[in-house]
Formats: structure tokens, C-alpha cells, sequence
């Protein structure tokens, strides 16, 4: 029981960068106190003292506004960061390594008995305010964006965002490559935020940048083929983008705040 704890711990120092010693984290971190009394409502609920097994998740509540179900399958090293208004289900199932922010909910949509919550895999992370409902699996590795509401699976390794919750695509090398080069030709970064946090108006602006590299090859062509019949047609050079026109939707680094 205190070599899990003391796993607990060290999971807590390497997902959360405010943590400063061990004290702190074992007094002051509610995720840590819901976990553990959940441990005990866990074993109580499987030896069939449920009216107690309740009891002691119903206080758990009380001291840290993070509600489990005693029910619920909770694997090794779940961390549940700052945790008011965490709720997990009773047949919500939670692999290894998963990190869970506060105002997650891991709930039902029916009101039949059986399974009614979701499972998700190892090393998911759920963002702020995101609510999973319903009886299916978040793969390992996935990303639940903040207030996102997802009521449908989720393949591993993706992210979901939204509501309702959309699988975000990420483009391959070979695609990034050609976005990065069009946008530079055209003086500006309309995709920063995209690289590294999914979303969605940064996802369109990206298309457009796709088209508009179909659209430059295309017209490159064309000239090529006018000047191989004997066409003295020069193309002009494209107008340039000013920088200040851009200001708006830029952030102090240079970066696209689209």
C-alpha cells in the first residue's frame, strides 16, 4: 500500500511543475486524497459492503469535490490536477498514467443498468471541463481538449475538441512542409497556433494554405507551357503582404493568434 502511494507521489512531480516537495503534495493535493479514499470504497464496494463503500466515497467528496464512484476501475498512477468537480462514473474504467484536470465528468447517457461509462486507455489526458459520455473507449494516448464533450470513441494516440467532440487530423511531413513554404512566400505564419494545439479555424486557414500551393503550381505551369509555344508572356511578380496588415491576428512573437 505505501510503495503505491509513494508511486502516487512521484507521479504527481512529474506532471505537475508546481510541485515542491513531498509534504506538500501529500498534504495539499486533493486528487491524491480522492484517489486513495477511492482505493478504500474500491475494496469495500467488491467485498459487498456497498451502503459503506458509499459512504466513504460520499466523504471523499465532501473533503475534495472530486467525485468517484466506488464502482469504478481505476488503474495505477491517475493524476487528477487541481480536481474540483471531477466525476467518474461507476462503470467508467481508467487505465495507467492518466491525468485528469478539474470539472472533467466521465458519465452516462442511458439510465439502463450494465455498462454506461467510458473507458479510457493509458496515458489519455483530459482536458479542463471536458465531459466523456457514454459506454465507449478513449484509446491510449488520446487528447480531450478543454470543454470538450465527446460522446463518441476516440482512436488512440488522437485528439478531440469541440462540441460535439471531432477527431483533429494532424498533416503528415510531407504536407507541413508545403504549408510552411506557401506561407512563407506569402510573409505570414496563418498556422502557428495549429502545430502544436489543435484547432479548428487554424485547421481551415491550413486548407486554404493547401489550396492556395495547388493554385501557385498550377499557374507555374500554365506559364511554363505559354512560354514552350513561343508566347512572349512575362508574369508579374505577386503583390506583397504587409507585415501591418497582419497585426491583428499576430501575438507578440510573431506568431498567428488565429
Amino acid at each position: 500500500m505505501f510503495e503505491r502511494m509513494r508511486e502516487d507521489i512521484r507521479s504527481v512531480f512529474q506532471r505537475d511543475p508546481a510541485a515542491r516537495n513531498a509534504l506538500e503534495v501529500l498534504i495539499c493535493y486533493p486528487g491524491l486524497h480522492a484517489l486513495w479514499l477511492h482505493r478504500l470504497a474500491h475494496g469495500l464496494w467488491c467485498s459487498d459492503w456497498k451502503l459503506l463503500a458509499r459512504l466513504v466515497s460520499h466523504v471523499g467528496r465532501w473533503l475534495t469535490g472530486i467525485e468517484i464512484h466506488p464502482g469504478a476501475r481505476i488503474g495505477r498512477r491517475l493524476f487528477i490536477d487541481h480536481g474540483m468537480g471531477v466525476v467518474i462514473g461507476e462503470t467508467a474504467e481508467i487505465g495507467d498514467d492518466v491525468t485528469l484536470y478539474h470539472g472533467v465528468t466521465l458519465g452516462g447517457t442511458s439510465w439502463n443498468k450494465g455498462k454506461r461509462h467510458p473507458t479510457l486507455e493509458d496515458r489519455v489526458i483530459v482536458g479542463a471541463g471536458a465531459k466523456i459520455l457514454g459506454p465507449f473507449t478513449v484509446g491510449a494516448g488520446a487528447k480531450i481538449g478543454s470543454n470538450a464533450v465527446v460522446t463518441r470513441a476516440v482512436p488512440a494516440g488522437a485528439t478531440a475538441v469541440g462540441i460535439p467532440g471531432r477527431i483533429v487530423a494532424r498533416p503528415d511531413d510531407e504536407q507541413e512542409v508545403r504549408r510552411r513554404a506557401i506561407a512563407e512566400k506569402y510573409g505570414f505564419d496563418a498556422y502557428a497556433l495549429g502545430q502544436n494545439t489543435p484547432d479548428p479555424v487554424a485547421q481551415a486557414i491550413s486548407q486554404l494554405l493547401d489550396h492556395l500551393q495547388a493554385v501557385d503550381e498550377r499557374l507555374e505551369g500554365m506559364c511554363q507551357a505559354l512560354k514552350a509555344l513561343g508566347s512572349d508572356y512575362h508574369a508579374k511578380e505577386l503583390p506583397a503582404l504587409r507585415e501591418e496588415d497582419f497585426s491583428g491576428v499576430k501575438d507578440e512573437g510573431g506568431k498567428s493568434s488565429a
